[in-house]
């Protein structure tokens, strides 16, 4: 069974493209099929990040259009087999596509891959609509802020308004030594607000910029990064393996009182 999975956060800039980019990757060296849709019409950037920008032709607006069939559109990563990446158009709003498409995208790639991911937009408009429409199970990625993490519980409830209850949470950027001194949040402090399981944790770390900007996700590295191992790991448990989490969740709970009268709790 192929297993359609959404990649969202609410607020931008917490790391979902790259988050979706390195599963994708993880996934396929564990030798899986792996589909990734580009959900944010209008701002692309998936590709830019798997570095396959200048190998787009069609996008997902041409399948949908008729102007070309669904494999046509399908970019393969020649790094990878079984990594395929299905773009955004960059000149069209997000209105450029219904719900019911994205379904339909969605699962005729299922035939085909074991897993779908899709890289969801930013905010909790049409963009968030179409991209969870289609989705089993959603994957949360925030920071250790105030603002991502309420962000983060409001997608949560819409979500399971939405029938999607398999949510799993990523901590990305945590920065261990800021926690240890009471200016972060703790991972701990992020579950105990958002209430969902914790599928992985990623360090912040300046490899994850580089990577990006020569469009290699980072688990393809040469030598192996402590975020490369975070995002493989997640893969792993998407696979069901039980893998100890890495070292990074030092327990401050000193927060937590001011975060409670933000969330009501």
């Amino acid at each position: 069974m192929s297993r359609i999975i959404v990649v969202t956060s609410g607020k931008g800039g917490v790391g979902k493209t790259t988050t979706t980019s390195n599963l994708g990757a993880a996934l396929a060296k564990q030798n899986r099929s792996v589909a990734l849709i580009d959900a944010d019409f209008g701002l692309r950037n998936l590709d830019l990040l798997l570095g396959l920008e200048e190998r787009v032709v069609y996008t997902a607006l041409d399948v949908l259009a008729g102007e070309c069939r669904l494999a046509q559109a399908l970019v393969k990563d020649k790094r990878l087999k079984g990594l395929v990446l299905l773009p955004a158009a960059q000149n069209r709003n997000k209105e450029a596509v219904r719900p019911e498409q994205m379904q339909k995208i969605a699962t005729a790639l299922a035939k085909g891959y074991d897993y779908i991911l899709i890289d969801c937009p930013a905010g909790i408009e049409l963009g968030f609509r179409n991209a969870i429409s289609a989705a089993q199970e959603a994957l949360i990625v925030t920071t250790p802020e105030v603002a991502a993490v309420r962000d983060a519980d409001r997608v949560i409830g819409l979500l399971e308004a939405e029938g999607v209850n398999k949510i799993s949470l990523i901590v990305n950027r945590v920065k261990p030594h800021m926690v240890e001194e009471n200016k972060m949040m703790s991972v701990e402090d992020v579950l105990e607000l958002l209430g969902v399981p914790l599928i992985g944790v990623v360090p912040d770390d300046e490899k994850v910029i580089e990577s990006t900007n020569r469009g290699e996700p980072l688990v393809l590295g040469e030598h192996e990064s402590t975020p490369a191992i975070a995002y493989t790991n997640i893969a792993r448990r998407l696979e069901g393996e039980k893998v100890p989490f890495l070292d990074l969740l030092a327990n401050q709970g000193n927060i937590l009182s001011r975060l409670r009268k933000i969330f009501g709790g």
